[in-house]
């Protein structure tokens, strides 16, 4: 089936056709103000579009007109009504999520066929009926074990709970025994958790109900009460609040153990297992943090008073990162980035955790960064990351080495552990692989396929490479071309490049079945591995933030003429795509390098940096890239800033702008106030290479979306993307 989908989707792409409706832009109104930053006057005409729909009758209807627009031109281009045919078979591939254990029962997330919201699952433990697959020969078997479908029963459907689709499903987390499960629900991606909890053997919901962004932090091992983290206010971003919750109990009553100091320091908390230990942290940008710990039980014979919860110090007021791994007994293994850019696991005596008693137990290496560590059974399991995929190894309690884990292949990984077992889960994807779920013992290092979706395509049908490009200051840069198998550098091919570069998040493989229609037409796709990320290390990071961010763009730059010089493609047929700190980017490289792009994604991007600061949650990235109140920061956001950098009379290539106007994250201004400038300003022809916005009035900044909602995007980007570099016109 989808291969006939595909077939007509080819054949709507060989059809000439008119070019999109040529209509203007809606008008928008002009209203200079003019603000002084450290003795420059800045002009900014569309400041009035900073306001929500829902407080400006103005902006709604101008938001209006702008949707109206760019509907028309996208519902008019040629192959969008095929391209939607084709993907939409691809968008209902079944999904699984990695299984929590506990009490002897499974809990996961599953969605099929065209359910707009995954369900979540409980069954018995499934490990044990698992078949060995690899570790000693590294095969695969025919067909995954799987969920045991016969005795898994429903605990929570959000489908049922909202028609539309728009209620989504956060995070859960079962208690210890199994008895109890929290859970989190947000409406049209608004993300504001509202806690709740069930018992699991009835499906009753209980009284107990918290709202406030919430998220869970640890279950007490009675499993009665629960370490939670909330925003006493949930107008404001910057007010969150660890505090401790008895069934039962009015939620205002609750005890705060930790209350948010800064905006751009955010506290964190976890406790052991056995609920004597509680940690502390507090974030200071994503490159550095602080950390405490705290006698629990102490503080439970004091009868939760106000002032019982001693916090003594670990690590204050260094240059790097701190977070904790696991507690066991009275040994806290910490993760750091002291001294160590890559990481490293130390052991600290929770009893006694001054500096000069930490012992190195993991040290850190040259040629990979250390992720993340689990504690499982007598057994320390770690995340690596080497050239931008995923490595897992096992060690003693002490260090010792005890081999990797033999992955399905190259690509992306990530484990799930108990305490007190031996036994776990992997996540694992790749380009050519969609995400599939292994059970692992960590003792033997055999693994098992549980499940793995069916996908309607072939992914023998397409060659994965990995590349490195030289940059500025001789950075190698790694990045990663996918394309159907077979295909030859031409100078001709329809090629996207999408990327990040930011707050020490790693571009690694993973399997997206909506690229296949555009490998099938011999588009390739590029995956660019910039500074900023976290591919190798916190030195990487920290190269690609503050004054240093132009680094980035540099890199991406690179990426693009490498794309070229090797003729894989040529700059009329070169489109950039980003989303969230990666919509920024491409907002930068429109305006920096309009020669080497025809056509850009900016999705619900920052664009306007002189003032990000100043809405919603953004005084949390001031840490990474600096904030206009500063005069030598205000320089370099200057430099760069999108919005202020669109020059009168230049031909910018054709953007699709987007934005969710229930973002809880980036403010839809930017993307409001962007199209605005660019097509007042830009020499675009509103036919051939226009100017859209699309602001979605169901979504926030992108997550929980109803598969419609999905379907629809991504039609809209990838018939955009195909029309611009000549696919479809």
């Amino acid at each position: 089936m989808i291969h006939a989908l595909i077939a007509a989707l080819a054949a709507s792409l060989a059809c000439p056709a008119s070019a999109a409706d040529g209509a203007g832009y809606p008008a928008t109104r002009a209203e200079p103000v003019q603000q002084s930053f450290h003795g420059e006057q800045v002009t900014d005409e569309y400041r009035w579009l900073e306001a929500l729909e829902r407080d400006s009758p103005e902006v709604s209807a101008w938001t209006t007109a702008q949707n109206d627009r760019t509907r028309a031109v996208l519902d008019g281009l040629p192959c969008r009504t095929a391209l939607e045919r084709a993907l939409e078979p691809l968008m209902t591939i079944g999904s699984i999520g990695t299984p929590q254990r506990a009490g002897g029962l499974a809990f996961w997330t599953e969605r099929q066929g065209t359910q707009n919201q995954p369900v979540l699952y409980v069954a018995a433990d499934p490990t044990a009926a698992a078949s060995s697959i690899a570790g000693a020969t590294g095969s695969s078997p025919a067909a995954p074990a799987g969920p045991d479908r016969a005795s898994r029963r429903v605990l929570l459907d959000v489908n049922a709970l909202d028609a539309k689709g728009l209620t989504s499903l956060d995070w859960f987390r079962p208690s210890e025994d199994g008895r109890l499960l929290a859970f989190a629900t947000s409406v049209a991606g608004s993300e504001m958790s509202e806690l709740h909890v069930m018992d699991t053997a009835t499906g009753e919901w209980l009284a107990d109900v918290i709202p406030g962004k919430v998220s869970l932090s640890a279950w007490a091992p009675s499993g009665r009460a629960f370490l939670y983290s909330v925003l006493a206010d949930p107008k404001n971003p910057y007010s969150r609040e660890i505090r401790w919750h008895e069934l039962g109990r009015d939620p205002r009553q609750d005890p705060v153990l930790y209350r948010q100091r800064e905006p751009s320091r955010v506290p964190g908390a976890g406790m052991s297992r056995d609920g004597r230990w509680i940690v502390i942290t507090e974030s200071r940008g994503w490159q550095a943090s602080d950390m405490w710990i705290a006698d629990m039980s102490a503080w439970m014979r004091s009868g939760e008073a106000t002032d019982g919860l001693k916090l003594v110090p670990v690590a204050t007021g260094l240059d790097a990162r701190f977070s904790p791994a696991a507690i066991v007994g009275d040994t806290m293994y910490a993760l750091t980035t002291l001294d160590a850019p890559n990481g490293r696991l130390l052991a600290i005596d929770c009893n006694s955790p001054a500096r000069e008693g930490w012992r190195e137990v993991i040290p850190t290496r040259a040629d990979a960064v250390l992720g993340g560590v689990s504690y499982a059974a007598g057994l320390l399991v770690a995340d690596y990351e080497k050239d931008a995929t995923s490595r897992i190894e096992r060690f003693s309690t002490e260090g010792t080495s005890l081999g990797e884990i033999a992955l399905p292949g190259i690509g992306s990984a990530g484990f799930a552990s108990e305490e007190d077992r031996t036994d776990g889960f992997i996540g694992y994807t790749s380009f050519n692989e969609p995400r599939s779920i292994y059970t692992v013992d960590f003792r033997s290092g055999r693994s098992a396929l549980w499940a793995r979706p069916e996908v309607p395509v072939d992914p023998s049908r397409v060659s994965v490479t990995q590349v490195f490009v030289t940059s500025t200051g001789g950075a190698k840069i790694p990045m990663f071309l996918v394309h159907k198998a077979g295909l030859k550098p031409t100078g001709d091919a329809p090629t996207l490049l999408y990327a990040y570069g930011g707050f020490n998040v790693s571009m690694t493989p993973a399997f997206s079945a909506v690229n296949w229609p555009w490998y099938e037409a011999g588009g390739v796709y590029a995956l660019a591995c910039l500074r900023g990320g976290g591919e190798y290390g916190e030195s990487w990071h920290r190269d690609g933030m503050l004054d240093r961010k132009q680094n980035v763009f540099d890199d991406l730059y690179a990426c693009a003429k490498w794309l070229i010089d090797s003729r894989w493609t040529s700059a009329s047929r070169l489109a950039v795509k980003g989303g969230s700190n990666g919509g920024l980017l491409t907002g930068v490289a429109a305006t920096q390098r309009p020669d080497l792009f025809c056509a850009a994604i900016s999705a619900v991007p920052l664009l306007d940096m002189l003032r990000y600061h100043e809405f919603l949650m953004a005084k949390f990235w001031v840490p990474e890239y600096g904030s206009s109140a500063d005069a030598a920061q205000y320089r370099w956001l200057r430099a760069y800033s999108p919005y202020h950098n669109i020059k009168q009379g230049t031909t910018y290539p054709a953007m699709l702008i987007t934005a969710g106007e229930n973002d809880s994250r980036v403010h839809p201004l930017h993307a409001r106030k962007m199209a605005a400038r660019m097509q007042a300003l830009a020499a675009n022809d509103p036919a051939r290479d226009p100017i859209l916005l699309w602001v979605d009035r169901d979504s926030g900044h992108g997550q929980g979306k109803p598969l419609a909602l999905r379907i629809r995007d991504e039609a809209d980007q990838w018939a955009f993307l195909m029309w611009q570099t000549g696919l479809c016109n």
